[in-house]
């Protein structure tokens, strides 16, 4: 790693600009000589977008996240790696075991067979793509506060304050949902990361699919939502506040690229089929789609509306 010519920042492999000051970077750390940076052949889904490195293998003619058809391609621009990866400890029969506890949660709106006649389709183990970084940052804030009001509702208040984000994940998946990477997020343990990924023999590995001045937009938008919530919760005074902006100039920024152990399962139920994803670290966490009951969903409507005309009748008396 090397340090920035003008503001002295440090320079990733890869990097076109330097992430502080904007410097176009020197020929010599262009991508083409980046070991980390490779055109590669994946395999694409034509559905959802998401790509799976190509192995022969591991073939995946059908996408592990929605099972869509894929195609085969070749990257005309360097992909990012994975460099640190974090290993399963969740095996493939914990992970059927927390599939039958997700189904077999006792939810109202959900069909009482469910459990009994929901059937396993896939289950592919795979590692799907995240930024991690650690940042130092000055953050200019503003906003409005019930803190010293006196006989108004609000009063302004405005400040600056270094803070500092150590491992932060961002999502570079495209096969699974922001919210779902969000949620399986909180439960890695970054401090078993290894430098190559151990896991069941058929796990895919997704491939990270933006380009690294994108993945620099996404982390900056991380650091400026966290530094607000930063903000909120320690520097605002008074209990009430309202029009919060903040302002965000880094001083320091380190990212690097993991790459995070995920169960993606199928199931069908009457023809239909759903997926779940099971957290390849903790089994307790399981994030998945279930089928409404048709009936019940009617019964609690036709209970609202008996509700409704008998209320009706009482004010008409």
């Amino acid at each position: 790693m090397t340090a920035c010519a003008r503001c002295g920042g440090a320079l990733e492999a890869g990097d076109l600009r330097c992430p502080l000051c904007g410097l176009a970077v020197a020929e010599s750390r262009t991508p083409g000589a980046d070991t980390a940076l490779v055109r590669a052949k994946v395999v694409r889904c034509d559905t959802c977008g998401a790509s799976i490195e190509y192995s022969a293998e591991v073939k995946a003619p059908r996408c592990a996240f929605c099972s869509s058809v894929m195609h085969v391609e070749t990257t005309t621009d360097p992909l990012e790696q994975a460099n640190a990866f974090l290993p399963f400890s969740v095996d493939v029969a914990a992970a059927r075991e927390a599939l039958g506890r997700f189904l077999g949660e006792k939810r109202f709106f959900r069909p009482s067979d469910l459990a009994r006649l929901a059937a396993v389709q896939s289950l592919q183990p795979l590692w799907w793509p995240a930024w991690g970084f650690s940042a130092g940052a000055r953050v200019s804030w503003a906003a409005d506060s019930n803190a010293g009001r006196h006989r108004a509702d609000w009063a302004p208040h405005a400040g600056q304050v270094d803070l500092s984000f150590q491992d932060i994940l961002v999502s570079a998946s495209r096969g699974l949902s922001e919210k779902e990477c969000v949620q399986l997020a909180g439960h890695y343990s970054l401090a078993e990361m290894e430098g190559s990924p151990r896991g069941p023999e058929n796990a895919q590995m997704e491939r990270f699919d933006v380009t690294r001045s994108g993945a620099r937009r996404q982390i900056l938008a991380a650091v400026e939502a966290e530094a607000r919530g930063r903000v909120q919760r320690e520097h605002i005074p008074g209990s009430r506040f309202r029009n919060v902006h903040v302002a965000v100039v880094l001083s320091r920024l380190e990212t690097r690229r993991y790459a995070l152990p995920a169960y993606v399962l199928a199931y069908r139920y009457r023809h239909k089929v759903y997926r779940v994803v099971v957290h390849g670290q903790d089994s307790a966490v399981v994030l998945g789609e279930a089928p409404v009951s048709v009936g019940k969903v009617l019964l609690v409507v036709l209970g609202v509306l008996l509700v409704l005309g008998a209320l009706f009748l009482f004010l008409l008396r």
